[in-house]
């Protein structure tokens, strides 16, 4: 037995796939297959069923699987305490995010990198979607994303936490006539063409909308949010988001935008969340990390 045989039962479990495991692991199917294949024969007992439907624990599996996953978070924790008292922490951060957020993300990895300056870090900005399977496939290490009931469905083998609880504000050109309101209706918003950012959870909130409200004259959709900020600024077209996914107030006046609220009796709180890998190791630098940007927050 090994800690290699060890990761790729806790990864079959969670992919509930051999083919996807070894995606994920980055190794050949037949080199996962042997391997697990020789645990099993060493325990003496079957740790999986294989079928068409995909790859389950037997009973006597789970028992296994869970205390395979305990002993890979204790070895973790070992590396983790070794390091600790070499006096210095090294090792890589992974990080994607949804683009909002990403200036509260640039100003903790600043001061964490202060603190452990052995630490590389690598930050990638996507849609939410993008990083949950960046997740799985152990590209990242954790992911920051706007966290609701779709993405909740489609959780398996991930885990979520909240970080900040927002709710959809409207940005617009501060020379709109809009710019004076406190708030605009949902029916004042569909009167007024929009551009909105391409990603998973907008695309729900409006297919959400659209069906309670009526149909939304959109100009364009997109990932690149100078796009976005142009067409505001331009005065061509208004936006929505999460009030966190946008910069702060006074630089928000520099480019000429103004937020405002959404009046909406529907109104949900929207949260900014982390996310992370079920079965893959937390490492004490993510643990680190993850208070130090609950602390900022």
């Amino acid at each position: 037995m090994n800690i290699e045989q060890l990761e790729y039962i806790v990864e079959v479990t969670n992919a509930g796939s051999l083919t996807i495991a070894a995606q994920n692991m980055h190794v050949t199917l037949s080199a996962i297959s042997q391997s697990i294949s020789a645990l099993e024969a060493e325990l003496g007992i079957s740790l999986f069923t294989r079928s068409r439907l995909g790859t389950i624990p037997t009973a006597e599996g789970r028992i296994i699987i869970k205390k395979a996953a305990e002993a890979l978070e204790k070895i973790q924790e070992l590396k983790d305490e070794a390091h600790g008292f070499a006096n210095t922490v090294r090792g890589e951060l992974r990080i994607a995010t949804i683009p909002g957020p990403m200036p509260l993300l640039v100003h903790t990895v600043t001061n964490f990198k202060k603190d452990y300056p052995n630490v590389k870090i690598e930050i990638f900005e996507k849609g939410s979607q993008e990083i949950l399977d960046d997740i799985r496939q152990h590209k990242i290490d954790m992911g920051l994303i706007i966290l609701f009931e779709n993405i909740i469905h489609k959780s398996n083998g991930l885990l979520f936490e909240p970080l900040l609880k927002g709710k959809m504000v409207i940005a617009v050109n501060r020379n709109s006539p809009l710019a004076f309101n406190k708030s605009i209706t949902p029916e004042e918003l569909l009167t007024h063409s929009l551009v909105l950012y391409k990603d998973d959870y907008m695309e729900w909130f409006m297919n959400q909308f659209t069906a309670t409200y009526g149909p939304a004259d959109i100009l364009f959709t997109t990932n690149n949010t100078d796009a976005i900020q142009k067409a505001i600024g331009d005065g061509l077209a208004i936006t929505i988001g999460p009030d966190y996914s946008f910069p702060s107030e006074s630089t928000l006046l520099e480019k000429d935008v103004v937020m405002i609220e959404l009046e909406s009796p529907k109104q949900q709180d929207v949260y900014f969340a982390w996310a992370r890998s079920e079965g893959k190791h937390y490492s004490q630098i993510c643990k680190n990390f993850i208070t130090r940007l609950k602390h900022e927050l």
